[in-house]
């Protein structure tokens, strides 16, 4: 039923016509419930309310795949300006993106270009940019990205996701750079031939690296809503004892509010994920897909005064 499920909720995720008519709900469905608002600076009042209760941020600009070289260098100004509010604002976030968004699929050197002017920004400005990581098929490209830049610049972190096969090797070949690294399990509908088709399998490789890149002694990001991943972490820290300001928990949104709140008062590092943009509705599915239980969480949240 899960596998249905995540399928059902991938299909719809490229639906062209909901999509669409999302856009145009969106104000009203999703706004300061699963996404901050249908730009950045509606958002800002919902990451100051976070930031009020302790909790820490990364936006996100929704929207990938971008065809259009004027779009891309349109997608790298909004980045820039974003960062530079976030700085003039004094909020507590981070910037995430995503490569396609920035003209991965039209050059290489355009995304190097776009890329290098975002980074001067953030170094600038002190503000941390993620790279999120896509499909497996852009997965190399991502990562040569990410190590070329981190040689330059120190506020740059990345993405490894737990079911992809490759992801150990990647986590060990990463260590020289000493990343922040996000982890997740992996939204994406990939072949078995490059992902851990069965949910045990995911988990087990999941809590695999995040127990390696934290005695690594690298900073890392746990983004997770699971609660026996929550509780390995947990476990885990206690038993190696590793402090709780070398990696934070992350999570969306709208969703587990509570949990969220919990954890900072148990003083761990709790960060926020915190879209924007128009194009909500397929970021919306795909996290349905990678985990049922997110459903009711949405519900929940969508329906908060």
């Amino acid at each position: 039923m899960s596998v249905i499920t995540r399928d059902l909720f991938l299909y719809l995720s490229n639906n062209k016509t909901l999509n669409r008519a999302a856009q145009n709900w969106g104000a009203t469905i999703a706004s300061g419930k699963i996404v901050g608002g249908m730009d950045f600076p509606s958002s800002i009042k919902f990451i100051k309310e976070l930031n009020n209760e302790g909790l820490s941020v990364t936006v996100d600009h929704l929207g990938e795949f971008v065809r259009s070289e004027t779009v891309a260098k349109e997608r790298t100004e909004e980045c820039i300006q974003t960062i530079e509010t976030i700085v003039a604002q004094q909020l507590d976030s981070h910037v995430s993106l995503k490569l396609t968004s920035l003209g991965l699929d039209i050059s290489k050197d355009l995304v190097y270009e776009n890329m290098m002017k975002i980074m001067e920004s953030a170094e600038k400005n002190k503000v941390m940019v993620t790279i999120d990581m896509e499909d497996e098929q852009r997965c190399q490209d991502t990562l040569s990205i990410f190590k070329d830049l981190k040689k330059d610049y120190h506020y740059i972190s990345t993405v490894l996701q737990a079911y992809l096969y490759r992801t150990e090797k990647d986590l060990d070949e990463l260590n020289s750079y000493q990343p922040f690294l996000r982890l997740v399990k992996g939204a994406y509908k990939e072949s078995p031939k490059v992902a851990f088709p069965e949910k045990e399998d995911v988990d087990n490789n999941y809590k695999k690296i995040i127990k390696k890149h934290l005695l690594n002694g690298n900073y890392a990001g746990i983004a997770t809503h699971d609660d026996a991943i929550i509780e390995y972490t947990k476990r885990l820290v206690a038993e190696y004892n590793i402090p709780k300001h070398s990696f934070e928990f992350q999570m969306l949104y709208g969703m587990r509010s509570t949990t969220q709140r919990e954890l900072v008062k148990e003083g761990y590092n709790m960060r926020v994920y915190v879209p924007y943009g128009r194009d909500w509705y397929g970021y919306f599915m795909r996290r349905l897909a990678e985990r049922p239980a997110n459903i009711a969480f949405a519900l929940k949240g969508m329906t908060k005064k």
